[in-house]
């Protein structure tokens, strides 16, 4: 077993409301519709409990529970922060925010997380492993976007 983590940033000028998407991503069910992989995001309190299924790595699937502390600056900014229940051992979690600015023909949004997971491959496999992982992450934001755009029935604005 050995820790892997990898990051990724992306941003996408879109031609919904600030508030638009806001709402959308301050929605877990909604959240877990529109994402790839990710099964339920369970609101408790000031945390969000994310559970993603099936997310192949080097040929197996894998299953993640985590838990998120969430501070929340409407309209502009979603910060996220693994925060493990006291007691409990996660092998998976996330650090990151969102970001979001008016642009002249609706919202600019940037993403940026860390993701940190424990695998049972062996730390000799990392670049094999943070590829995969990387290519997860890539599909997960490709289709989160396309999801996202259909569901405001908004284009992209750049």
């Amino acid at each position: 077993m050995a820790t892997f983590t990898t990051s990724n940033r992306s941003v996408a000028d879109v031609t919904a409301q600030v508030h638009e998407v806001w709402e959308v991503l301050t929605d877990p069910d909604l959240l877990a519709q529109l994402t790839p992989f990710l099964h339920s995001v369970t609101e408790r309190g000031e945390h969000w409990v994310w559970q993603l299924t099936k997310v192949p790595v080097l040929g197996k699937n894998f299953s993640f529970t985590f838990r998120e502390l969430m501070v929340f600056d409407e309209p502009h900014r979603i910060d996220f922060t693994h925060d493990p229940a006291p007691g409990t051992a996660e092998t998976a979690g996330v650090v990151g925010y969102y970001a979001l600015t008016p642009h002249p023909r609706g919202t600019h949004l940037e993403t940026s997380m860390t993701i940190t997971v424990d695998l049972p491959f062996p730390g000799l496999l990392r670049p094999g492993v943070t590829a995969a992982m990387r290519g997860v992450i890539a599909i997960m934001g490709q289709r989160f976007g396309h999801n996202l755009l259909a569901h405001l029935g908004a284009t992209n604005a750049g």
